[in-house]
């Protein structure tokens, strides 16, 4: 690794450029000890479309951004700590090559490289690099992870109820514990899940049914009780879609102001390197 980077100038350079690029902001992002290890983009599965990323390795977070104009302006800045990832190697298709999960527990998701090579350097530093963070932390490897949003285009129907069909009128949303499309009537429910968000999030009509059972079972092994005249497993449950209905924005907020870039079949077809890692 590059630890003798830690304290050098051109680390401290490096550092202030990603940072002057993502400007006000972004979050400061020079700490001590701190390295950039690599940098590159790459294409992330967004809900709507794939669209390219610029990522940044650091030896304890892993950094993203939508691109506005490369190498000089980048927004919607996003920090992971390396100690809460895993990663997923995933099969090759004739539609999809050199693609991995990122897994956390907040969040996961599908990028790709643009070559194999690319592919195995990244996987290879970040692995070593969740391998030393975990080491100098004492923490244990994660082994819950945020189910990955199944994009919008996998699917024409609702894939809970299987009738519903969607159109412009009829839109599609995602449960936040199985990450699957499903109509507005088969995801009514929320429910809190701590580990997203400290508010009840959307989820499909099932998993619903299984995260109050679950509840349930435990409260019952605990002996509580839930307040007079509703069942504790259903305290911070909300049936009903929400006024604004805009919990599914996520990843169209983080898109918006991307730059002119190419589509997805021109992306990458240059041939030249898109990413970088430091020595």
């Amino acid at each position: 690794m590059v630890d003798y980077l830690a304290n050098t100038e051109i680390n401290s350079q490096r550092i202030a450029a990603v940072e002057s690029c993502f400007g006000a902001s972004g979050q400061p992002l020079a700490l001590p000890g701190r390295v950039l290890l690599g940098e590159g983009v790459l294409t992330k599965e967004c809900r709507k479309k794939a669209k390219p990323r610029i990522f940044f390795l650091f030896n304890d977070i892993l950094v993203y951004g939508s691109i506005v104009l490369n190498k000089r302006k980048y927004r919607s800045q996003h920090i992971i700590p390396l100690e809460e990832v895993t990663l997923e190697l995933l099969p090759e298709t004739l539609q999809a090559k050199n693609r991995w999960m990122i897994k956390t527990a907040k969040k996961s998701f599908v990028v790709s490289a643009a070559s194999a090579t690319e592919r195995q350097e990244w996987i290879s530093h970040i692995e070593e690099c969740v391998r030393r963070q975990l080491l100098a932390t004492g923490l244990q490897p994660s082994t819950e992870h945020a189910a990955p949003w199944i994009p919008d285009k996998a699917t024409d129907i609702c894939m809970r109820c299987t009738q519903t069909r969607f159109s412009a009128l009829t839109r599609r949303h995602h449960c936040r514990k199985c990450g699957f499309v499903v109509c507005a009537e088969c995801s009514r429910e929320r429910f809190l899940l701590p580990r997203l968000s400290p508010k009840p999030l959307r989820v499909c009509s099932l998993c619903f049914r299984e995260l109050a059972a679950q509840k349930r079972k435990e409260e019952a092994e605990e002996l509580g009780t839930g307040s007079a005249g509703q069942p504790a497993y259903l305290a911070g449950a909300v049936c009903g879609a929400s006024s604004g209905d805009d919990d599914d924005s996520d990843e169209d907020r983080e898109g918006s102001g991307d730059g002119d870039w190419p589509s997805r079949v021109e992306f990458y077809a240059s041939g030249v390197s898109w990413s970088s890692f430091h020595s």
